[in-house]
């Protein structure tokens, strides 16, 4: 089993912790998320490409898409895997998010470990907008608070961390918070 956690934070007064379980390499992924700090309705909520926070959200760049595909809906075939879909917020700001996805993975080549978790100023559109970016960031607006994901490897997995292309823009700095956060 391999579990791993986010601790996010912005220039907003949204905050929150965002957990990830995987049993095994071909288990799906559980997420479960509180956030607080939100306004009232819906949030998008991503798995951006890179681990590295250094000039706020906005160094995460895209969307985690290992395989080129369209931003989607989190039950969609055609979706980034990083498309997590929306958190709501009630009333009081405080969302809550327990989902199963089996394209996010802790183990693997296209693990999200290392890489960060946005949540946005607006609703996802879950690529239905029709406007100009539905169909690469659901139009989902301003990232509020954002959290590199490190990840606790259990007894029974291990892994190698190998340099790869896609992860060329974590920093010294990503890489100490993902591990101090995984303790």
């Amino acid at each position: 089993m391999v579990k791993a956690v986010a601790v996010i934070r912005g220039d907003s007064p949204v905050t929150g912790t965002i957990t990830f379980t995987q049993e095994s390499e071909n288990a799906p992924t559980t997420v479960e998320a509180t956030v607080s700090g939100l306004t009232e309705g819906k949030h998008g909520f991503h798995v951006h490409e890179f681990g590295d926070n250094t000039n706020g959200c906005t160094s995460a760049g895209a969307h985690f898409n290992p395989f080129g595909k369209k931003h989607g809906a989190p039950e969609a075939e055609e979706r980034h895997v990083g498309d997590l879909g929306n958190v709501v917020a009630d009333a009081n700001g405080k969302a809550t998010l327990k989902i199963t996805d089996s394209q996010v993975k802790l183990i693997g080549p296209h693990s999200v470990i290392g890489r960060t978790i946005v949540v946005h100023a607006g609703e996802d559109d879950l690529g239905l907008g029709g406007h100009e970016l539905s169909l690469t960031t659901g139009n989902a607006g301003d990232r509020w608070a954002c959290g590199v994901i490190g990840g606790k490897v259990s007894n029974r997995i291990a892994w190698k961390f190998q340099p790869c292309a896609t992860r060329r823009h974590m920093t010294n700095q990503s890489i100490i918070i993902s591990l101090v956060v995984a303790k």
